[in-house]
């Protein structure tokens, strides 16, 4: 038998072949190109396109960028944006509406905190938001909002990605597949949290079934150098030459790889990431870099991480990138069972760094085309949290989650300023007057950035889904310009 076939020669490859590899080799090949007509012409394209290369929308947006600042923890409605004077009356008192609470909630607890009317349009905000409160003409404000569950993790997952249990793209990941980005040295999705990561970590910017390459980058703003905001930004051994060398070489063993495989697109996904790595060398290292702004800017934003990564959020809107989403901090700071009076804190540490995004986005012309939300995953109740064994540490001065009604705000491109949109009951508890539920902000959002949600689709597994899912929903018209 060896003597036969001595023209050819034992290949250790032959002995790994995949199905696809066999399938090239035998039959000259035809068993190949019926597989490969499985495959249609769009996808074919889609593999091979820069995932993200500039792309239309379905119709003229009126924004093409979203800074999102995730309150993380749920803050309480009655005590930022949405007053309940009725709250003042049954401040110790059974409320007569209680609605089931994930823990034992007892009598009314009044707020706190002192609100006042700001702007033209009259809108009452808490003295926790004093600075933000001088936008209030622009901010549309949505007192009518809703979820599905009171617990942390779905409802973070809902408000990322429209699904409070499967693993979706998130939103961002969505607007990074449906716009591309204006910047291909830098990631189009970025998410920024000091000290660590929320509840639910990396679910929160994952890409899921759509190409990684729309998946979020990352950063820890609690460190103030460029190379531990950017982990390995700098290569301590290469120059970018030797590095560019060595990139060369991966990217032609990749290429033919590619082709090997069909141009699968998750192998796609990766050579552009490491393309990627290697430009933001270049352009990271200033993007990141604050110390290369004027001191008032700086002191404007205020010296501590929440008002760093706002100024260098304005920094990479300035750069082309997409979709920025801005945490409080680590877990879920927000979460205030204990002691409501953590909100006065927290209100320090992000209001003025806000109001600083705000005005400087408005002195640089990049107001007219950025879409900014503010909200976290859910409210609070309006009703005192009970004390329970482990807990509360035998406190009773913090509310519960309340996913039945709370409030979010939306400003800039696209939206219609000075507005207030729906209410909860007198005291806060439920969503009563034009409610909206997550998946009908989503679909507004998606209609600012100019997308049909219905149409707005990715094909999976047979399947298209959307950010919207199979859910009735509506986009929010009242919330436009």
């Amino acid at each position: 038998m060896s003597s036969t076939f001595s023209h050819h020669a034992p290949n250790l490859e032959h002995a790994f072949l995949t199905r696809r590899e066999l399938l090239q080799r035998v039959g000259m090949g035809f068993g190949s190109m019926a597989v490969s007509s499985l495959f249609t012409g769009q996808q074919a394209a889609a593999a091979t396109m820069d995932p993200m290369a500039l792309k239309r929308p379905h119709f003229e947006p009126k924004a093409k960028r979203v800074v999102h600042f995730f309150m993380n923890g749920g803050p309480s409605h009655v005590d930022t944006f949405d007053p309940k004077p009725e709250l003042d009356k049954y401040d110790g008192k059974a409320l007569p509406n209680v609605l089931k609470t994930e823990r034992p909630t007892g009598a009314g607890f009044k707020s706190p905190f002192k609100f006042t009317k700001r702007g033209q349009c009259g809108l009452e905000v808490s003295e926790i938001f004093e600075k933000t409160g001088a936008f209030a003409d622009d901010l549309c404000v949505i007192r009518s909002m809703h979820a599905d569950v009171p617990n942390h993790e779905p409802s973070l997952g809902l408000m990322n990605s429209g699904e409070g249990r499967l693993n979706r793209p998130t939103m961002g990941s969505w607007v990074t597949y449906g716009l591309g980005s204006e910047n291909q040295n830098l990631p189009g999705y970025i998410a920024m949290c000091p000290g660590g990561m929320p509840t639910r970590r990396t679910k929160n910017w994952q890409s899921a079934f759509l190409p990684s390459a729309y998946q979020g980058a990352y950063i820890n703003t609690e460190d103030t150098r460029v190379e531990k905001l950017v982990e390995f930004i700098k290569n301590g051994s290469l120059d970018l030459k030797q590095q560019r060398r060595q990139l060369d070489l991966l990217q032609e063993l990749n290429q033919r790889n590619l082709v090997a495989q069909d141009r699968d697109q998750q192998l796609e996904a990766r050579v552009q990431s490491y393309e990627l790595a290697y430009r933001m060398q270049m352009e990271a290292t200033d993007a990141f870099d604050i110390m290369k702004e004027p001191e008032s800017v700086r002191k404007m934003y205020g010296d501590h991480a929440f008002g760093r990564q706002c100024l260098i959020a304005r920094r990479l809107l300035e750069r082309g990138v997409r979709f920025i989403q801005l945490w409080t901090g680590a877990g879920q700071p927000w979460d205030n069972h204990d002691e409501i009076l953590e909100h006065r804190k927290l209100g320090e540490r992000t209001d003025g760094a806000i109001a600083a995004f705000m005005s400087d986005l408005k002195q640089r012309g990049l107001w007219d085309d950025t879409l900014m939300m503010w909200g976290g995953e859910f409210g609070r109740t309006p009703a005192v949290e009970l004390p329970t064994p482990g807990a509360n540490a035998g406190k009773q001065h913090g509310r519960d989650h309340n996913h039945y009604g709370f409030t979010m705000w939306l400003a800039g491109g696209g939206v219609r300023g000075g507005y207030t949109h729906g209410s909860t009951d007198e005291f806060g508890f439920a969503a009563q007057e034009n409610p909206v539920h997550v998946h009908d902000l989503h679909a507004t959002i998606l209609r600012i950035l100019g997308f049909d949600h219905e149409k707005f689709t990715y094909k999976y597994a047979g399947l298209d889904f959307r950010l919207t899912g199979v859910n009735e929903c509506k986009v929010v018209r009242e919330l436009l310009a």
